[in-house]
């Protein structure tokens, strides 16, 4: 092994002020010209307004160089690849981002910056959000990246109905065209953090013209991709391979004003079973994958000559409760399931101790919006107080799953079929059985896992949960009116939690969000609509003559390099500054 890197926090990520988002989002070409990059914006001064430009570090002294083929292992299949319709969980986010480049990036300080936009800039009362994109980007198939385009792709695939990402642009009236290159978000109101929502699907475009002429929403569009990104889409074989190509046209330089991307063919693999994964990595069969699971975490760092890149942010693994669904609609069901289980024996199963931490809440021990109240408050392993809780509801003549007071309680457990997942899903089975449920175990590919969240056709998901996002858009995504908001999978929400999302949406003071937020992490201790077991470690690993996952950077208005990025967080990367050494 010819280095591994432990697990890590970017303690910059966890420094986003709300403020940070008000100030407007300017192109690092906006910074100094001189040969001193200056500092990066002072969280606590708001008339500091710069960006970092700090020249970002190689891992070592080797050039890049380009050329070569890369074939990267992923977890699972996605379901499909349009923005609006695709579920782009972990892996389809992984592979997505070879060929749709976002309006906006996360640095590794945890600020958004542009990346296809110049700027990105709100007005006074933060109710509009006006994006002026870069000149002369073109899709793959030759038309423009524009205004109008921008529009479309909101008004025909983003906010209809039927679309996942409904919920994520409710907030938005309309998108206004106000030049050929300048567009404006209105929105029904003021959003702060708005500019976080431009780093997911929703700020992917893609060729509208090209998803037309293959049926658009409802035909073929979505079993192919067509960006503006590194890598132009060739093939797709459901579980098979997904291959990419080097875009010749790209808009983006390196330090030394050759053109990325390095790589001249980028494959996508459906691994989904874990030791395959990682034993293809071992034996050069496949050179990157990642993974999202603790006891592979911790095999990746003792494989020979394979580098680890590690990370653990705000997601964390657990549960999540169908509130909507008989019995996990009664709280004490949901307090006797959440009493029920002991953390640390499922991060022990996990094989994530001494790697990963137990969760209590959204948000990591590192992060600003962290609370340790509600780390008090959580619910602990007490067998004897969920019973109690179990043996209430049993008894109750009204219970909720219309059984007979006396007649056991039987739930369903819902998990992909890695093998990994299965042995959690067997310890809550357990767990649960000794105090008396029926838990009936269920084994579902993850397409399928997701599809029935999004539909609300489960009971209790195996589930991850939390970003790296502001704390309202995390928030207001997973707790929002379910009858329109398709990503509140728990189908819970409260007049509570409306209202500290309220001041999410509109406060720039840090004091003032932060006890909102931990106001709706008290809720969530009290309520139960998701249990948690640990925080997620996540890890890319690859052959150690593969660069620049830790190095990718966020480039200035001539598609030079300029900011560090994000690195590996989440087990996801960008793949332009990624080559092979020689």
């Amino acid at each position: 092994m010819r280095s591994s890197s432990s697990i890590y926090r970017r303690s910059g990520l966890w420094r986003i002020l709300a403020i940070l988002l008000v100030l407007g989002l300017v192109a690092a070409a906006c910074g100094n010209d001189d040969d001193d990059p200056g500092e990066g914006p002072d969280p606590a001064d708001p008339d500091t307004t710069e960006p970092d430009t700090t020249e970002p570090e190689e891992p070592d002294e080797a050039e890049p160089v380009r050329g070569g083929r890369l074939v990267v292992g992923l977890e699972d299949e996605q379901n499909n690849w349009l923005p609006g319709t695709g579920s782009f969980a972990n892996p389809g986010t992984m592979a997505a981002r070879a060929v749709y480049d976002p309006i906006a990036v996360r640095g590794d300080d945890g600020q958004i910056y542009p990346y296809l936009a110049e700027s990105i800039e709100p007005n006074d009362d933060l109710t509009e959000w006006t994006v002026t994109l870069r000149e002369g980007i073109q899709f793959h198939d030759g038309t423009d990246l524009t205004a109008e385009v921008m529009k479309r792709i909101f008004d025909e695939y983003l906010s209809v109905e039927g679309a996942n990402t409904a919920g994520t642009v409710s907030e938005v009236e309309e998108v206004r065209v106000d030049d050929e290159l300048v567009y404006t978000y209105v929105l029904i109101e003021a959003v702060a953090p708005f500019p976080d929502i431009l780093y997911g699907a929703v700020g992917w475009p893609f060729s509208v013209e090209a998803c037309e002429a293959a049926g658009g929403r409802d035909g073929d569009c979505g079993n192919q991709m067509v960006g503006t990104g590194p890598f132009v889409f060739e093939s797709w074989v459901r579980d098979g391979d997904l291959t990419l190509s080097r875009n010749e046209n790209y808009w983006r330089v390196d330090a030394n004003g050759e053109a990325l991307p390095y790589l001249d063919e980028l494959v996508f693999r459906s691994i989904p079973d874990e030791d395959a994964r990682l034993n293809s990595v071992a034996s050069d069969t496949i050179q990157v994958a990642h993974t999202l699971r603790q006891s592979s975490v911790r095999t990746a760092r003792d494989l020979d000559d394979v580098n680890s890149f590690e990370a653990i942010g705000n997601n964390g693994g657990g549960s999540i409760f169908n509130t909507a669904v008989a019995p996990v609609d009664d709280l004490r069901i949901r307090r006797a399931l959440a009493y029920g289980v002991d953390q640390e024996d499922l991060i022990d199963v996990l094989g994530g101790r001494d790697i990963t931490p137990v969760q209590t809440q959204f948000f990591s021990p590192d992060s600003p919006w962290y609370s340790s109240e509600v780390a008090e408050a959580w619910p602990t392993y007490d067998p004897d107080l969920a019973a109690s809780e179990l043996e209430d509801y049993v008894n109750d003549p009204n219970r909720s799953d219309g059984r007979t007071p006396g007649e056991p309680v039987e739930i369903e457990f819902a998990c992909p079929p890695d093998p990994t997942l299965l042995d959690i899903a067997q310890a809550y089975q357990d767990f649960w059985g000794d105090l008396g449920f029926e838990v009936n175990l269920v084994s579902l590919d993850q397409p399928t896992h997701i599809g029935r969240a999004l539909s609300g056709e489960y009971m209790i998901n195996c589930w991850r949960a939390g970003a790296e996002s502001d704390p309202y858009v995390t928030l207001s995504g997973a707790f929002t009116d379910p009858e329109t908001n398709p990503s509140n999978f728990t189908n819970y929400s409260s007049e509570t939690i409306d209202a500290n999302l309220e001041i999410l949406r509109t406060s720039i003071d840090f004091d003032e969000r932060y006890a909102a937020v931990e106001d709706i992490m008290f809720e969530l201790a009290e309520q139960l609509p998701q249990i948690w077991t640990g925080g997620t470690a996540t890890a890319v690993f690859a052959r150690d003559d593969v660069r620049g996952f830790e190095s990718w950077t966020i480039p200035d208005a001539d598609g030079q390099p300029s900011i560090l990025g994000n690195g590996v967080l989440g087990a996801t990367t960008l793949w332009a500054d990624i080559w092979i050494e020689q």
